[in-house]
């Protein structure tokens, strides 16, 4: 019998799990566009109840799209190497722009009704950070 070899040309090391969470994080309109489509009778209240503004929600799934489609890529990286480079710069791009559009969404009275936006962009801050800092989630667009 043949024995496969993991650790060889064809085998790719995982991915870690800090960059599926950040490329989740930033995709999370797409997520919710899925839950809504997934629950179809209530997948209208369900968009309501997190998005009361559609035009944020469309903003939101375009500033997704780069961490979408390194999502869809990270199975083909060694394959398309070149491209699976591309999506660090444009997850960095990507959750640059959602840091400003956060920071355009501040005012005194969202930030006084709800500290969610505080907390949201906080949180692009810190993926953002951990992109740019951190060796392990930069080796892995290397390889």
């Amino acid at each position: 019998m043949e024995d496969f070899d993991t650790e060889g040309e064809g085998a790719a090391a995982p991915l870690p799990f800090l960059l599926w969470a950040i490329l989740l994080y930033q995709a999370r309109a797409w997520i919710l566009l899925i839950m809504a489509g997934a629950s179809r009778q209530q997948g209208d209240t369900l968009l309501r109840l997190f998005v009361p503004d559609p035009s944020t929600f469309y903003i939101g799934l375009a500033l997704g799209l780069p961490a979408l489609l390194c999502m869809a890529l990270s199975g083909y990286r060694q394959r398309f190497l070149r491209s699976w480079r591309l999506c660090r710069i444009s997850i960095l791009i990507g959750g640059a722009l959602l840091c400003a559009w956060q920071l355009s969404q501040w005012n005194q009275v969202a930030l006084e009704s709800s500290p969610l936006l505080l907390i949201l962009t906080l949180f692009d801050v810190l993926t953002e950070a951990a992109l740019l800092t951190m060796s392990r989630l930069k080796r892995c667009f290397i390889q």
